[in-house]
């Protein structure tokens, strides 16, 4: 049989999603045309659908090497990069195909997703519009330019092409799993469960869209019906694998007198947040060891003296039980009104805090700021411009001290408040620990929704969050206050991304208590 021939034939299997059939009819033309570009990209499609990827980047790459001006090779080795987390290396191979097919609208489209994922969403909504302008009907444009609005934080508008996506394909469970997500952000969570219950019933196995459920049903506080679902969490790609060979502790099996290891499978402010669980499960007999991550390690110590914490990578020695600490809440039947509340869980090194009390001095009504947490696509809209904090350094006699790791200023006369930065926190491999310290001495901590806020509630000390329209379910729905942290007070957003509201609600607030603070008694 001819190499054409046979190449057709693997592109009619191809197209068929018979992959493997389709290989050995590509497999079988280039023993006849060696040197065939086509067919190297051929190869490569079907080597990439069967999730042989380090195969098909190489099948690509052969491809480039006989026919440097390929687009289409250029294109499907970005696809292959980016499957392999290889991000830059893939934007830049999408950008060569560009340059050879300035109409490869396919290419555009890929662009802009591998944008979103580094964290370039404005970037990636100019690539999508251009895909769209080239080509007004290509699949998939939609659903990733709502996800783009998303990251950028204009819900309503996301929600339009999430909706738009639907009408195109109304069998792909993403789709609708995407536009349950503009729902959530908008605050329709019924029709957000309902946009993920779509999602399930068109692929039962979507673990995305079952977690994406949990998220809603927690934020309603329905911890009944949210917990369990909160478990397909261990099922999606970034998940933590569990570390031992044991089984898992689901809370019915009895523990008194076992040795159990629970381990962080989550962000540092889960880790602050969840550790509490570790002394209940002591408190039912176990013998415990609690992993965290390595920095956590010093500052969870303080958790309690028969809790042996070890860092993720230390070996636990021999356990009979496992659980992941973010699955403790479902073991141990956490309903919203016997959330276990009571504080201080954590404590600052003694020693520490005094060298910190020493240099901050009496004066002042000190307040610690944070506005920044993590950079990851989850946690957009969470954090606070700095430049927001202003209007806070007003307020007579306040100090505000920032609590943020690494911080980025903005340089005088841009903005940006008048902050104490204190040089050397939390400079070691140890996190939090300096930070602890300088809590100790603040008579008040005000943070968005970052690892910091979990901190100050842990240690008890008086917090004020700041948090967006829709915020992670921790905090729930309509509520100044928090079940998980008492005293502390949460201020929220009216409409997405309306901060200033909520600055000027903490500034009134903070002008009024700094006020008394400052008046003899």
């Amino acid at each position: 049989m001819a190499p054409d021939t046979l190449h057709e034939r693997g592109l009619t299997l191809h197209r068929a999603g018979r992959f493997a059939e389709a290989l050995e009819s590509f497999d079988a033309a280039l023993a006849l045309a060696p040197n065939s570009a086509e067919l190297c990209n051929s190869r490569g499609n079907a080597l990439r659908r069967l999730k042989r990827l380090p195969e098909a980047l190489a099948s690509y790459e052969k491809a480039i090497a006989l026919a440097p001006e390929l687009g289409a090779a250029w294109n499907n080795r970005g696809l292959v990069l980016q499957a392999m987390r290889r991000l830059d290396e893939a934007a830049a191979s999408y950008r060569r195909a560009l340059e050879l097919q300035p109409q490869l609208a396919e290419a555009y489209n890929n662009l802009g997703t591998v944008e979103c994922e580094l964290g370039r969403p404005a970037a990636a909504l100019a690539s999508f519009g251009r895909a769209l302008e080239l080509q007004p009907r290509l699949r998939g444009v939609h659903g990733n330019l709502g996800n783009a609005l998303r990251d950028l934080g204009r819900p309503a508008a996301a929600l339009a092409e999430h909706e738009l996506a639907v009408l195109e394909d109304p069998r792909a469970a993403a789709s609708h799993c995407n536009l349950g997500n503009a729902l959530h952000d908008l605050g329709r969570l019924d029709d957000a469960i309902a946009s993920y219950d779509r999602a399930i019933a068109l692929d039962p196995g979507y673990a995305q869209a079952y977690f994406n459920k949990s998220a809603c049903l927690l934020l309603a506080g329905q911890f009944a019906q949210g917990l369990p679902l909160y478990e397909w969490r261990k099922q999606l790609p970034d998940a933590a694998a569990p570390p031992l060979g044991v089984p898992v502790w689901h809370g019915s099996e009895e523990i008194a007198g076992r040795s159990l290891l629970i381990y962080a499978d989550q962000g540092l402010g889960d880790t602050l947040q969840f550790c509490r669980y570790a002394r209940l499960a002591q408190q039912r007999g176990a013998r415990v060891a609690l992993g965290v991550q390595p920095m956590l390690r010093e500052l969870l110590a303080s958790l309690d003296p028969g809790i042996r914490v070890i860092g993720l990578e230390d070996e636990p020695g021999e356990c009979d039980y496992q659980c992941a600490l973010a699955s403790l809440p479902l073991a141990l039947g956490t309903t919203l009104e016997e959330i276990p509340a009571a504080v201080p869980y954590l404590g600052a090194d003694p020693r520490r805090s005094a060298h910190w009390g020493e240099r901050l001095g009496r004066g002042g009504f000190k307040v610690g700021i944070a506005w920044q947490g993590s950079r990851r696509r989850i946690d957009v809209g969470r954090s606070a411009p700095l430049a927001m904090f202003s209007r806070l350094a007003t307020v007579p006699g306040v100090r505000l001290i920032s609590l943020q790791k690494g911080a980025e200023v903005e340089p005088p006369g841009s903005g940006g408040p008048p902050l104490e930065l204190l040089a050397g926190l939390d400079a070691g491999p140890q996190a939090f620990l300096d930070s602890a310290a300088v809590m100790v001495h603040l008579d008040l901590v005000i943070t968005s929704d970052t690892a910091v806020a979990h901190l100050a509630g842990a240690l008890g000390r008086p917090t004020w969050v700041a948090l967006k329209y829709v915020p992670d379910w921790r905090w729930l729905q309509g509520r100044a206050d928090s079940p998980w942290y008492p005293g502390m007070r949460l201020f929220r957003q009216s409409s997405p991304g309306d901060w200033a509201g909520v600055f000027g609600a903490l500034h009134a607030e903070l002008a009024r208590i700094a006020s008394a603070a400052a008046r003899p008694a």
